[in-house]
């Protein structure tokens, strides 16, 4: 984490030593005052510029709204049923039948003196060998019995239960609390159920999503949406084979630099982060050198798709409304918080040279998930 802060930091230090760039009347030193003029103009055309204020607050919170109403729909059980596999362990009782039930032995299971699965495929009973098991539902092989012990008993009343599930597996790995194997079993298990009795996600759990694996496919699902705007269509019912990874949090960070008190990273954790957070976590900004409207948030965009490179909001500190706009303003994972110390008389140079750091973040997050 040091390696990648100071990474950025370096491709930031412009913006240190170069404050002639800034200033009313300045000019890119080597660089002829047309072309810099013209080469501005062409990437602040790419640049989305907002300020913060109360419109733009609202519209993020329509936007968390909008969320918030969608995909309702959620997982259908009604019709679940377990099928028995290789390994899974019956225990079977014929009513006013002692004979044909074994007695309950100290220090022994239900399990341990159950019926298992064969790898045939099959149990076998009193009076009924080689019953097929694997693939079938309990009320299914029931009927079968019955229908087999009916040739040497009268309206047999049977009760069969599972006792061990061990034919079907779903594993949880990543940063949960008990990270394992977790039986499919007579009760449907889903990701949300199985990530509880994983004990939850750790602390260092990127809770905005995990990965499920079912087969050949592999998907993100957005637990973020599914906790905190009840989006249940996030949730799946699982399957034998099926793998839920839980990554590191690793990814969601704000980068603080510029004339603040400690510039530095700081994580997002799962009830959010906003301007201020960010801000106060960094020791806030330097009273004495720090230009109060220069508070900039960098946050980059899909060029190709939406035609912008990044978008850019400021906030005019100066204003005491400002702070608490700054704590309504939520910020996103890679956003670039800067404060600048000079004044903002020539603003969208700053922006300008702040843009490369944007491709800087992207690099380094590029080689960090490949070593």
């Amino acid at each position: 984490m040091a390696f990648k802060f100071k990474l950025l930091a370096a491709s930031l230090s412009l913006l240190s030593v170069s404050a002639c760039t800034i200033i009313p009347g300045s000019h890119y030193e080597g660089i002829d005052s047309g072309s810099q003029v013209e080469n501005l103009e062409k990437d602040l055309e790419k640049v989305n510029i907002q300020v913060i204020d109360s419109s733009l607050i609202n519209i993020q919170k329509r936007e968390i709204k909008q969320v918030n109403t969608t995909n309702r729909k959620g997982i259908d059980t009604s019709d679940y049923q377990y099928r028995l596999g290789v390994g899974d362990v019956l225990t079977i009782g014929v009513w006013d039948h002692p004979e044909l039930t074994i007695p309950a032995a100290v220090q022994r299971t239900a399990e341990f003196d159950g019926f298992r699965v064969a790898e045939d495929g099959t149990i076998t009973y009193a009076y009924a060998p080689n019953i097929p098991a694997a693939g079938r539902t309990v009320a299914e092989v029931r009927k079968d019995l019955v229908k087999r012990l009916s040739r040497v008993i009268e309206n047999p009343q049977v009760d069969i239960k599972i006792v061990g599930f061990r034919s079907q597996k779903t594993y949880v790995t990543g940063e949960v609390t008990n990270p394992g194997v977790y039986p499919i079993t007579e009760i449907p298990l889903t990701i949300i159920d199985v990530l509880n009795n994983a004990g939850g996600i750790t602390d260092r759990a990127d809770w905005r999503e995990v990965t499920y694996t079912s087969g050949n496919k592999t998907e993100i699902i957005r637990l973020d949406d599914f906790y905190s705007y009840g989006d249940i269509s996030q949730n799946r019912l699982l399957k034998h084979g099926d793998i839920v990874h839980v990554s590191r949090n690793d990814k969601h960070q704000v980068y603080v630099l510029g004339d603040v008190i400690k510039a530095g990273t700081v994580d997002i954790d799962r009830y959010g982060l906003n301007l201020a957070q960010a801000l106060s976590d960094t020791g806030g900004i330097k009273e004495a050198t720090a230009d109060a409207n220069g508070i900039f948030v960098l946050r980059k965009r899909d060029l190709a798709k939406d035609g912008v490179i990044a978008d850019v909001y400021q906030l005019h500190a100066k204003n005491v409304a400002a702070l608490v706009l700054a704590e309504q303003f939520e910020l996103k994972p890679h956003d670039i918080v800067y404060v600048t110390s000079a004044p903002l008389a020539r603003w969208n140079r700053v922006i300008s040279l702040l843009l490369p750091s944007i491709s800087t973040v992207d690099s380094i997050n590029d080689v960090a998930n490949t070593n």
